[in-house]
């Protein structure tokens, strides 16, 4: 694959625009065996939207204002929604962007007082999907903050050269970089890349060798990965971790004593999707074995190894992965005869409440709040219909 069409699959998973139907591996988007479909997705992000303009707060926020990241999300639910939908979105938008750019600090960062490099990743790309001159220099010193966040000399060498929480408000046990935040700063650097934020010469630049290196370490792979709780074993090989050293889908006993990290779902999508952003090869034996893995343990039932914890991230994560030009050929389970696109579709339009919300009855990773989850929610179904 040439550098400049991986370029193109990074912006489609970036920005969510729309893939030629033959390319994404599906039936045309127009045919009479998708129009139904079309409709009701259609309708499904009507009643989101719907849902999200009346629980706008008065300052412009969504939820939790001192989470810009979750206006953030919101901002890119609305401002990727069909012209079909027939929701005028507008005047929340402007709503919005003026609360996230009034979140944005001195030192470059967006966010209140905690979790500031994830809520600077987030909101980012919500300014990058708005596009507005008037953000230019918010976006890049937003892209500076986000490039010093990365990790060197750490006291575990393992945890080098990936991303965290960043360095406000974050309790001791979070000082660390994990697989999840490198990954939305990774998406939001290399959407910085694509629209030409910054310059070459830029100090610090973020060094993508070792956050490549970093990813692998969080793999069950021992072939690339050589720390010892790395497995080989069929439910984990190829599937990742939260961080090198912890999962939070727990531990499995190893064959002749020792324990091995659980792999699970969502972590295995970020580290499918941090390898794209990072322009590792898809032939590369690291994304091929996740590859592998996500196909094995296909399910819209639950994320897999966790349940119903983290289901609509889950979802969120999946959409954007497989949203790639052919990456559901590849990952496409038996299971979904007519592909991963309508299926999720189908799953997101009967959990949808009567309220227009999705909200999740596991509140781990604060997916009870229905605003946060909606977010997801939309983002997933605006990706999928544009996969059918």
């Amino acid at each position: 694959m040439t550098r400049r069409l991986f370029l193109v699959f990074v912006a489609l998973v970036s920005f969510g625009r729309p893939l030629p139907a033959k390319a994404a591996g599906g039936t045309p988007r127009n045919s009479e065996g998708n129009e139904s479909l079309q409709q009701e997705v259609c309708l499904a992000l009507q009643r989101g939207a719907l849902f999200l303009k009346n629980h706008q707060s008065p300052n412009g926020s969504w939820s939790n204002a001192s989470q810009p990241a979750i206006s953030g999300l919101a901002l890119l639910a609305l401002g990727q929604l069909p012209k079909e939908t027939g929701v005028p979105a507008e005047e929340a938008l402007e709503k919005g962007y003026e609360f996230v750019r009034s979140q944005a600090k001195s030192d470059g960062g967006i966010y209140a007082y905690g979790l500031s490099n994830y809520n600077t990743a987030i909101c980012t790309l919500a300014l990058l999907l708005r596009a507005d001159p008037m953000d230019a220099q918010r976006i890049k010193s937003a892209h500076r903050f986000l490039r010093e966040q990365q990790t060197s000399n750490m006291a575990r060498s393992e945890l080098n050269g990936g991303l965290g929480y960043g360095p406000t408000g974050v309790s001791p046990k979070r000082q660390h970089p994990d697989l999840d935040n490198t990954l939305v700063s990774l998406e939001a650097l290399r959407a910085c890349e694509m629209a030409r934020v910054g310059e070459k010469n830029d100090v610090p630049q973020l060094d993508w060798s070792a956050a490549i290196a970093f990813v692998t370490r969080c793999q069950n792979l021992p072939e690339t990965n050589p720390l010892p709780w790395a497995s080989a074993q069929s439910g984990d090989r190829g599937g990742f971790v939260y961080y090198p050293g912890f999962s939070n889908a727990g531990t499995t006993e190893l064959p002749g004593g020792g324990k091995a990290l659980r792999s699970y779902g969502t972590m295995t999508y970020a580290g499918l999707l941090s390898f794209v952003y990072a322009e590792v090869s898809p032939q590369d034996q690291r994304v091929v074995a996740a590859s592998e893995w996500l196909r094995n343990h296909f399910t819209l039932e639950e994320n897999p190894g966790l349940g119903q914890e983290g289901l609509y991230y889950y979802y969120h994560l999946m959409a954007k992965a497989l949203s790639i030009s052919g990456a559901n050929n590849n990952l496409e389970s038996g299971l979904v005869p007519k592909g991963w696109a309508r299926a999720l579709a189908h799953k997101l339009i009967l959990l949808q409440a009567g309220d227009g919300s999705w909200a999740n009855s596991s509140g781990r990773w604060m997916e009870t709040d229905a605003t946060l989850v909606t977010a997801y929610s939309m983002l997933a179904l605006e990706r999928a219909r544009k996969s059918f």
